[in-house]
Protein backbone atom coordinates (compact mmCIF):
# COMPACT_ATOMS: atom_id res chain seq x y z
CA UNK A 1 0.00 0.00 0.00
CA UNK A 2 1.55 3.30 -0.72
CA UNK A 3 1.59 5.27 2.41
CA UNK A 4 2.49 8.94 3.32
CA UNK A 5 6.22 10.28 1.99
CA UNK A 6 6.08 7.25 -0.74
CA UNK A 7 7.14 8.52 -4.36
CA UNK A 8 4.50 7.07 -6.95
CA UNK A 9 4.35 7.83 -10.47
CA UNK A 10 1.43 9.46 -12.23
CA UNK A 11 0.38 7.08 -15.40
CA UNK A 12 -2.04 8.92 -17.46
CA UNK A 13 -3.74 6.43 -20.24
CA UNK A 14 -1.13 3.79 -19.43
CA UNK A 15 1.99 6.05 -20.06
CA UNK A 16 4.24 7.70 -17.46
CA UNK A 17 3.16 11.02 -16.51
CA UNK A 18 5.04 12.37 -13.47
CA UNK A 19 6.44 11.55 -9.93
CA UNK A 20 4.48 12.69 -6.98
CA UNK A 21 5.37 12.43 -3.52
CA UNK A 22 2.42 11.42 -1.02
CA UNK A 23 1.72 14.31 1.62
CA UNK A 24 -1.25 13.29 3.58
CA UNK A 25 -3.66 10.63 3.40
CA UNK A 26 -6.85 12.02 5.15
CA UNK A 27 -10.04 9.83 5.72
CA UNK A 28 -13.52 11.18 3.68
CA UNK A 29 -16.48 11.23 5.57
CA UNK A 30 -17.27 8.40 2.94
CA UNK A 31 -16.12 4.62 4.21
CA UNK A 32 -13.05 3.87 2.15
CA UNK A 33 -12.70 6.82 0.15
CA UNK A 34 -9.75 9.14 0.81
CA UNK A 35 -8.11 12.77 0.62
CA UNK A 36 -5.05 11.99 -1.14
CA UNK A 37 -2.59 15.22 -1.34
CA UNK A 38 0.01 14.69 -4.15
CA UNK A 39 3.43 17.09 -4.23
CA UNK A 40 4.11 16.83 -7.78
CA UNK A 41 7.40 16.42 -8.66
CA UNK A 42 8.01 18.87 -11.95
CA UNK A 43 8.58 22.24 -12.51
CA UNK A 44 6.34 24.33 -11.06
CA UNK A 45 6.11 22.58 -7.61
CA UNK A 46 2.24 21.75 -7.56
CA UNK A 47 0.26 20.19 -4.80
CA UNK A 48 -3.33 18.24 -5.23
CA UNK A 49 -5.52 16.60 -3.17
CA UNK A 50 -7.98 14.13 -4.96
CA UNK A 51 -10.50 11.42 -3.29
CA UNK A 52 -9.80 8.17 -3.92
CA UNK A 53 -10.73 4.73 -2.90
CA UNK A 54 -7.88 3.06 -0.83
CA UNK A 55 -7.96 0.17 -3.97
CA UNK A 56 -6.90 3.14 -6.19
CA UNK A 57 -4.08 4.20 -3.77
CA UNK A 58 -2.92 0.80 -3.82
CA UNK A 59 -2.35 0.66 -7.53
CA UNK A 60 -5.76 0.14 -9.13
CA UNK A 61 -6.41 1.46 -12.21
CA UNK A 62 -9.24 4.53 -11.76
CA UNK A 63 -10.60 7.61 -14.19
CA UNK A 64 -10.81 11.13 -14.09
CA UNK A 65 -12.59 12.38 -16.52
CA UNK A 66 -13.08 9.79 -18.49
CA UNK A 67 -9.33 9.59 -19.11
CA UNK A 68 -7.61 6.54 -17.22
CA UNK A 69 -4.96 6.78 -13.89
CA UNK A 70 -3.09 4.56 -11.54
CA UNK A 71 -0.85 4.87 -9.23
CA UNK A 72 2.18 3.17 -8.53
CA UNK A 73 4.86 3.27 -5.73
CA UNK A 74 8.15 3.66 -6.86
CA UNK A 75 10.80 1.25 -5.41
CA UNK A 76 14.84 1.95 -4.68
CA UNK A 77 16.47 -1.02 -6.06
CA UNK A 78 19.07 -0.41 -3.27
CA UNK A 79 16.29 -0.84 -0.44
CA UNK A 80 15.73 -4.39 -2.31
CA UNK A 81 18.96 -5.46 -0.74
CA UNK A 82 19.23 -7.04 2.91
CA UNK A 83 21.04 -4.90 5.07
CA UNK A 84 22.96 -7.75 6.40
CA UNK A 85 24.01 -8.53 3.05
CA UNK A 86 24.44 -4.83 1.49
CA UNK A 87 28.50 -5.65 2.06
CA UNK A 88 28.54 -8.39 -0.27
CA UNK A 89 26.38 -7.50 -2.60
CA UNK A 90 28.01 -7.31 -6.17
CA UNK A 91 26.79 -3.98 -6.94
CA UNK A 92 28.11 -2.69 -3.54
CA UNK A 93 31.84 -4.43 -4.62
CA UNK A 94 31.97 -2.78 -7.82
CA UNK A 95 30.89 1.11 -6.80
CA UNK A 96 33.43 0.36 -4.23
CA UNK A 97 35.80 -0.62 -6.19
CA UNK A 98 34.78 2.12 -8.58
CA UNK A 99 35.27 4.74 -5.90
CA UNK A 100 38.74 4.05 -5.12
CA UNK A 101 40.94 6.88 -6.36
CA UNK A 102 37.62 8.96 -7.11
CA UNK A 103 38.44 12.77 -6.95
CA UNK A 104 35.79 14.93 -5.77
CA UNK A 105 35.13 17.84 -7.74
CA UNK A 106 33.69 21.10 -5.93
CA UNK A 107 30.71 22.72 -7.75
CA UNK A 108 31.92 25.54 -5.92
CA UNK A 109 34.96 26.22 -7.40
CA UNK A 110 33.51 25.55 -10.73
CA UNK A 111 31.21 27.97 -9.90
CA UNK A 112 34.17 30.78 -9.39
CA UNK A 113 35.70 30.09 -13.07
Amino acid sequence: MALENDVVIIYYEDKPLTFARIETILADHKKDWYHVTLLLLQLPLQTVTWILKNIYINGEEFTMDGKRMRLEVVVNPDDTASPQNSSTSPTNKKTKKNLKGAKVISLKDIKKR
